[in-house]
């Protein structure tokens, strides 16, 4: 293990990550917030910190190893979790304890966008602005911006991005150098971005609302500058815009890159995840709709089909905007949008949740192990995109749905023996882990409420499904840290 190497680049990334200090400061001058004094004492403590780690090993040079990334990876992300709290600490503006603050940073850099702060409407623009900041750089992951950077300071990023990218099927490459990688999924993001703000402001926000909104829409994030999220707009033309940006923030970001460079839509209706994807939210909308209608919540199907088709691709895709209380709606509804979410988005994408292609996969195994019992002795290969998959793939995929499962009745038994009863531990695990943000119960609004106990183990669990588990839990083996 190169000690002094991971030293060198976390303090590298360190002082990067001060610099997301400035927008803040810049909303704050133009919209006149009264004291922006609490990110220029983080920018320099963040600068500070990064440099005394920086500069005792600044000459140190080393070609990362896969343990070496993995761990990079872990520290860098729990590191930026407690020093993006620094602004909420410092702020006279948000009353919140450091338990909280380092909660509200971990869940808006996972983007997870599950909060404690009650009064958004009240707060400064440049806070309110630093929290969507989070949320768009966690997005697609600051650590493959780091990659399309790091290159130019020394060091390399193929076992970062490694690391970092989500899914099951890591080491695909849209280019055959990993920093062209890293930058052309950045500029796909961006330009959603971008297209995203217009889109809300054409359809009726101020600038503010739609930058901000747009961070956390393309991040499948779910923060809002609002305490009653989309829903403060009442607005269909918003959340018909919020919907279309939050489908194509779940779909593999691969699939846009190939649509775009070949001028064609075929790529996503060849591609078997895509496909899955599709179906599932056409689905989930359907049942939906046919339920609050029939149980006459909304008397017009109009309106059943308008909340049903917000919520299921918001709450599916794991972003968590929402704009009426879902947790309120009647029979199993709440319970299977729930579900959905730990199925989320596909991989390569900036959702949450185990992602489709795995559970594409474990259906198919499903649908293989039955037919053997009809044949016994035919050799029957599992396929996506008309392709055979090599058997390892298949048993990681089911290894690591095993993993996601144990780890999810672990953290929901913790919950339930500090005094949580099961519907709250039950969706405030599956709110965390999936990376979703609201859940039900006494989390249905906010997780304010909570221990501090809770609130910390939470935050593990956030981290944990933002690493996709393994990332995670692979420096917890005692072979991780053999020679």
């Amino acid at each position: 293990m190169q000690f002094k190497v991971i030293q060198r680049v976390l303090g590298l990334l360190l002082m990067v990550f001060s610099l997301t200090m400035l927008p803040p400061i810049l909303i704050g001058k133009v919209m006149g917030d009264p004291d922006t004094l609490p990110f220029w004492k983080s920018m320099a403590l963040l600068l500070a910190g990064g440099g005394l780690l920086w500069l005792p090993m600044h000459r140190q040079r080393g070609e990362l190893r896969s343990r070496d990334g993995f761990l990079i990876v872990v520290l860098f992300w729990v590191v930026l979790g407690v020093s993006g709290s620094l602004p909420f600490i410092l702020s006279d503006a948000v009353e919140i304890s450091a338990t909280d603050a380092i909660f509200e940073s971990i869940s808006g850099l996972t983007t997870t966008g599950a909060t404690v702060i009650v009064g958004l409407d009240g707060l400064p623009r440049s806070v309110l602005f630093y929290r969507q900041e989070l949320q768009w750089l966690g997005g697609m992951g600051i650590i493959v911006l780091a990659v399309a950077i790091l290159p130019i300071l020394g060091v390399g990023g193929m076992q970062l991005y490694r690391a970092e990218t989500p899914g099951p099927m890591k080491d695909a490459k849209l280019t055959p150098r990993i920093t062209e990688t890293a930058k052309l999924l950045w500029y796909i993001y961006l330009a959603l971005t971008v297209l995203c703000t217009l889109a809300f402001r054409v359809a009726g926000m101020d600038w503010f609302d739609a930058v901000s909104h747009s961070f956390s829409t393309v991040a499948i994030g779910g923060f809002s500058t609002h305490d009653s999220s989309i829903g403060h707009f009442d607005n269909s033309a918003i959340e018909s815009v919020a919907i279309v940006f939050m489908l194509l923030a779940g779909v593999n970001f691969g699939l846009h890159f190939m649509a775009w460079r070949n001028a064609s839509v075929r790529g996503y209706l060849r591609d078997s995840e895509f496909r899955a994807y599709a179906l599932m939210m056409t689905g989930l909308v359907l049942v939906s709709t046919t339920y609050l209608f029939y149980t006459e919540t909304h008397a017009e199907l109009s309106q059943a089909w308008r909340h049903s088709l917000f919520h299921v691709v918001s709450i599916a895709t794991t972003t968590g905007f929402t704009t009426t209380g879902y947790s309120e709606w009647p029979g199993f509804l709440p319970v299977l949008l729930l579900f959905a979410s730990f199925v989320g988005g596909c991989a390569a994408s900036t959702a949450g949740g185990m992602k489709v292609i795995r559970f594409l996969l474990l259906v198919k195994q499903g649908i293989r192990e039955v037919n053997r019992l009809i044949h016994p002795n035919a050799r029957i290969r599992i396929k996506i995109n008309r392709h055979p998959l090599p058997e390892d793939v298949v048993q990681a995929v089911w290894g690591f749905f095993s993993v996601y499962i144990a780890v999810f009745v672990m953290f929901m038994l913790v919950l339930m023996a500090r005094g949580h009863d099961q519907i709250t531990a039950f969706s405030a695990v599956a709110a965390t882990l999936n990376n979703l943000g609201p859940g039900l119960g006494e989390v249905a609004g906010n997780f304010a409420s909570m221990d501090d106990f809770s609130k910390w183990w939470l935050c593990l669990a956030m981290l944990m499904g933002r690493l996709e588990l393994f990332t995670m839990l692979v420096i917890l083996t005692p072979a991780f840290w053999r020679k």
